[in-house]
């Protein structure tokens, strides 16, 4: 019986890493998507698409958030409050999207449940992330530990956060080594045609590529 991992896939490029990487580690994918109402929202189902084909993917999920709207509180939905430009600074920053990482995983785990999973994979970042408090490895642990509480008795459900140590150095380096195609792959906060440069998500990117002197495929304005 083949293991199967559900892997939730932003469009992004640590997720499209982290899928991967469960591909390579020998599991079946379940692949997962959500739509929150966020700015790039098309673009990033765009490269989930690409993503989901690329690793063969015969299960996936499209699923639509529409409370986060509802909610906001974060730049990243609405206009209410602007993307950042102005660089990377201490703290939380206004494009936290408040929880979101736990209710992805919680539904992920629904999705686990019913495909009989071992496993659901997210591209969470320490180390080397924008301060986002649920990339936090103690929050993983946590919530790994109350999703098993609240599943059947007969699965152990893992979370797996391949690149949660990792630096974007080290996952532009991982994901050429492991041949992921970046150029279907987005982080721009702000636009869907040519990425910004200038978000936090944009500088974090662009200074991986830097120092792995490899060079970014997709198109930039800045």
């Amino acid at each position: 019986m083949n293991k199967k991992a559900v892997c939730i896939i932003s469009g992004g490029m640590d997720s499209a890493l982290a899928a991967k990487i469960a591909k390579r580690d020998g599991y079946e994918i379940i692949a997962l998507h959500f739509n929150y109402n966020q700015r790039t929202q098309d673009k990033e189902l765009e490269c989930f698409e690409l993503i989901a084909k690329d690793l063969e993917v015969k299960d996936k999920y499209v699923i639509d958030l529409d409370f986060f709207k509802q909610i906001g509180a974060t730049a990243l939905i609405g206009n209410e409050i602007d993307v950042p430009t102005d660089g990377i600074k201490p703290g939380v920053p206004v494009t936290y999207v408040p929880y979101r990482n736990g209710i992805f995983l919680s539904i992920a785990a629904a999705v686990a449940q019913k495909h009989s999973a071992d496993a659901l994979f997210i591209g969470v970042v320490e180390e080397d992330s924008s301060g986002y408090p649920d990339c936090r490895e103690s929050f993983i642990k946590s919530i790994e530990n109350s999703i098993n509480l609240g599943l059947r008795d007969d699965r152990n459900l893992k979370i797996k956060t391949p690149l949660i140590h990792l630096s974007k150095a080290d996952i532009v380096k991982k994901s050429l080594e492991l041949g992921v195609k970046l150029e279907h792959t987005w982080s721009c906060y702000k636009n869907s045609d040519k990425a910004c440069g200038v978000c936090d998500s944009c500088r974090l990117r662009l200074k991986g590529f830097k120092e792995a002197n490899a060079k970014d495929p997709i198109e930039y304005e800045v």
